[in-house]
């Protein structure tokens, strides 16, 4: 299945949470009880199957991956130590594509996947345009001198200075920042139970 390119609002709608985490999503932050469609559809009682279904996807379109992205780093986390639920969490909040929304640099990770892709950031000093590509603690990520002029991540960074999460240190005065730990469980979304998601992959 592919990575999912359509409006969020409707996915938000359907799912029932903000896919931008935002709420920026809902009219007047108010969240529609019916599904999306001209007269919106009643809700249907899920299966079993459909509740983890249901609940993996929503941790897909998030993050903007792929069925076989989103796989293989429930693959990589069953082999981590620790809890495979929570080591998910960090294969996601690595990539760098979120390391870039994380340190605001990008509105949402939709966007920090185009900066990324557009060869914007540096990683340690080096081009890196690989969304997928896993940040280590420490690794300096920053912006390339020609692209901090760019209005788009000007205005992001201004939008996003109060959003700074903790596990995260950013200079702003030199577009640099850097993931000083991984994060805790508890500092991201809480809408989603990623225990029902490793339920459903080891089905």
């Amino acid at each position: 299945m592919s990575r999912y390119t359509g409006p969020n609002n409707k996915i938000s709608r359907r799912y029932g949470y903000s896919l931008l985490e935002n709420n920026k999503e809902f009219n007047k932050g108010k969240r529609r009880t019916s599904a999306p469609g001209q007269h919106g559809a009643k809700r249907q009682k899920l299966s079993n199957y459909g509740v983890h279904l249901y609940e993996k996807q929503k941790l897909r379109y998030m993050y903007g991956l792929g069925e076989k992205q989103l796989r293989n780093l429930f693959n990589k986390s069953f082999k981590m130590k620790g809890v495979i639920g929570e080591n998910l969490f960090i294969l996601l909040e690595s990539r760098l594509d979120n390391m870039v929304y994380r340190l605001g640099f990008a509105s949402t990770r939709r966007q920090a996947r185009q900066i990324v892709n557009h060869g914007h950031i540096l990683v340690n000093g080096k081009k890196i345009d690989i969304p997928s590509y896993q940040v280590k603690i420490d690794d300096e990520i920053s912006l390339k001198e020609k692209s901090r002029k760019n209005p788009f991540i000007l205005e992001a960074m201004k939008a996003n200075k109060s959003k700074i999460k903790l596990f995260v240190e950013v200079d702003e005065k030199n577009f640099t920042g850097k993931m000083i730990r991984f994060p805790k469980r508890d500092e991201l979304n809480q809408e989603i139970n990623e225990s029902l998601i490793v339920e459903f992959y080891n089905k």
